[in-house]
């Protein structure tokens, strides 16, 4: 029992210095929701979250841990030297439960216990924990990684794999309590009526837009909204992207994932946001980056939107690879990067076009969509095409403020049969001529269409 007190009291510890680290504040995820199920699950395997420094692994998976188990034992690789070497001594569940209770001095009770082990870039230890999902037992293990890319190394059926991303708008809503004006905005998507509270919901959205999702820009903004203390805080996590970008063996590559990641917003400044190589520097060539934008790509530093050269199921066949163009994964970088302020947000609507319109691909990101976009031979183009689990294929226009509706989701829907669309505007929820109008601060409901 003791040993058991002794651990809570290490984990409470740890999670009360990310919460001070937080002002104070909680962040609940929605992926509490899958480790609840997780954890309940009769063939659980030993589960591997994954995802970009900075956007809540460890805290969350604590905080689940403390509130879910009697106990947590939790081993962080960048503490232990050793741990690789000794760990692939072991070739039993029952010597690795020994292991793990030696490098902390806290007991594991299957069912009872949580292991957590982080900081995991090492083959090896995953290639041992996979032990335990080979056969079934009652021990329950979480493996943290930040490069989505180990996952290729990690790959196994012995696994099982969770991605978390920066806060979508909801969570951003939920740690300001507004869980009302969520709802709100959940019975108006389904039903397709105004929202009563509208206007709320879009300074409440400007506000996330400037912040962007990472938990500590958001702690800040609940404590005193000082965007000093916001950009200090974005500025730190591009630091250690940028030493997240230094892991890589080819020292060219990472001098490459710098200006490519450098180059992003000049890139969705453009009319036409197709990605350019010369805007990274004159005469850039895509054998020299593509190895670079791969990188940045797959461990989910900047999403790519690839153009269709068909529309047909799947979507994923029609892909133009050569032809794409690139989003931020959180706009309060992509804010920060473009060295804005409130009025010239306020004011500038190409400016805020932009913030939306990686806003929105970001959303769709979460929602577990691929990103695609549409290009005719002429000017019709549409900014995003999904494609449902059910295999409906459905357009997304984005009209800002500034710009007249085209008629090109029209035509597309002619064109390919098209019976569902989308457009995403800064106006209320309305159908008109059979098309869907979704305020931009409701995208995260797009997964009710998956």
């Amino acid at each position: 029992m003791f040993k058991a007190v002794l651990t809570m009291n290490f984990i409470s510890n740890i999670i009360y210095d990310i919460k001070n680290d937080l002002g104070g504040h909680f962040m609940e995820r929605k992926i509490l929701k899958f480790l609840e199920h997780w954890k309940d699950e009769e063939d659980r395997k030993p589960l591997v979250v994954y995802g970009s420094k900075q956007v809540g692994k460890t805290y969350t998976v604590l905080k689940f841990g403390e509130e879910e188990y009697k106990n947590v034992v939790y081993i962080d690789t960048d503490n232990y030297e050793s741990f690789v070497q000794d760990i692939k001594k072991e070739k039993t569940m029952d010597g690795m439960i020994n292991l793990f209770m030696s490098y902390t001095n806290e007991e594991i009770v299957k069912n009872e216990t949580l292991v957590i082990i982080d900081n995991v870039n090492n083959v090896d230890i995953v290639n041992s924990i996979k032990t335990f999902g080979k056969f079934k037992n009652d021990y329950h293990i979480i493996l943290i990684t930040s490069l989505k890319t180990n996952l290729s190394k990690f790959k196994g059926v012995e696994l099982q794999f969770k991605s978390m991303l920066p806060m979508d708008f909801e969570e951003y809503l939920t740690a300001l309590g507004k869980t009302d004006l969520i709802d709100f905005i959940r019975v108006s998507f389904k039903n397709n009526t105004k929202m009563p509270f509208h206007s709320v919901a879009m300074e409440y959205f400007n506000n996330y837009i400037i912040t962007g999702g990472m938990p500590e820009a958001v702690s800040l903004s609940l404590t005193d909204n000082n965007l000093l203390l916001i950009h200090s805080a974005l500025d730190k996590i591009m630091d250690s992207y940028k030493k997240e970008m230094a892991q890589q063996d080819n020292l060219i590559d990472i001098t490459r994932c710098y200006e490519v990641y450098d180059s992003t917003p000049l890139q969705l400044q453009k009319a036409n946001k197709k990605f350019q190589y010369g805007l990274i520097k004159d005469g850039g060539r895509s054998k020299e980056y593509e190895s670079a934008l791969n990188f940045l790509h797959n461990n989910g530093f900047i999403y790519k939107s690839y153009k269709l050269n068909d529309v047909k199921s799947p979507l994923s066949a029609s892909k133009d690879k050569d032809n794409f163009k690139v989003y931020l994964n959180d706009t309060g970088i992509l804010y920060k990067k473009m060295h804005l302020n409130r009025a010239k947000f306020d004011n500038d609507l190409n400016t805020k076009a932009i913030l939306y319109e990686n806003s929105i691909a970001s959303s769709l990101i979460s929602c577990g969509y691929s990103l695609q976009y549409y290009q005719s031979e002429g000017k019709a183009s549409i900014d995003f095409v999904i494609q449902t689990r059910a295999g409906n294929i459905i357009p997304i226009e984005f009209v800002p403020y500034n710009k007249t509706k085209s008629k090109s989701l029209a035509v597309f829907m002619d064109k390919y049969k098209i019976k569902d669309a989308i457009r995403v505007t800064q106006d209320n929820f309305c159908l008109k001529k059979g098309i869907r109008y979704v305020p931009v601060y409701a995208t995260f409901c797009f997964s009710e269409m998956m």
